[in-house]
């Protein structure tokens, strides 16, 4: 990878490019969508959409926000189900985007969050048993990582919650995965991305979060 080395006026040597310096409120520079599956107190199954997740080796590293009903279950329930929708389930993530599992609903999220109970069938979408761990699959998803939260601390500025999970065992859709290997093929596999509150898929834009600061027409529809 060529290193790109500012010359005096600011401007990148290699690409010719002004940079501006700005402030974005987010850093969302493109991460994959995931369905977090945790379990209630009450035993029941909570579902919710995170965009903060990344591999090392079998371990998966998760960011939630402090006050997150799944970061509240992951404290004293750490078994959980990471699930990797597909593209063109971005609806039923954004179906969710706007629920809690957290009964009242917290002072900061009331009028932009409802509770929730079922956020299954809220979302369309259908629970699974895991085989390893109690929180449900969600169906639709094309890979399932079966898991456990080893490790659920603060982040430096203590807004968020870092949760280290240790991957028991991987489901695939078949579809998706090379035949007569263990490796998934990435010609194939599609992640929903991500992408400063914009959903994509590893080309066109899909649609936007409910939160987005930058929203237009989605390609092919209209705005009212």
């Amino acid at each position: 990878m060529d290193t790109m080395t500012p010359n005096d006026t600011g401007t990148s040597a290699s690409t010719g490019v002004d940079h501006v310096t700005i402030a974005p409120s987010i850093l969302y520079f493109g991460t994959p969508v995931a369905l977090l599956s945790t379990e209630n107190e009450d035993g029941t199954a909570n579902v919710a959409p995170m965009s903060s997740a990344w591999a090392l080796g079998d371990v998966m590293v998760l960011g939630l926000a402090d006050t997150s009903h799944t970061a509240s279950n992951l404290e004293t329930r750490p078994e959980l189900v990471i699930n990797f929708p597909a593209p063109e389930q971005w609806p039923a993530v954004e179906r969710l985007a706007p629920l809690t599992g957290r009964n009242p609903v917290p002072g900061h999220k009331r009028g932009t969050f409802r509770f929730e109970p079922d956020k299954f069938r809220a979302a369309g979408l259908r629970p699974e048993p895991a085989e390893l761990v109690r929180p449900p699959r969600v169906a639709e998803c094309p890979v399932q990582l079966e898991a456990r939260a080893t490790r659920v601390q603060a982040d430096a500025a203590e807004h968020f919650r870092i949760i280290e999970a240790q991957v028991l065992r991987v489901h695939c859709d078949p579809r998706i995965v090379v035949p007569g290997t263990q490796h998934i093929d990435p010609a194939v596999w599609s992640p929903l991305i991500y992408n400063f509150r914009h959903y994509f898929g590893l080309s066109r834009e899909l649609g936007h979060s409910f939160r987005s600061e930058t929203r237009r027409p989605t390609p092919g529809t209209t705005r009212p």
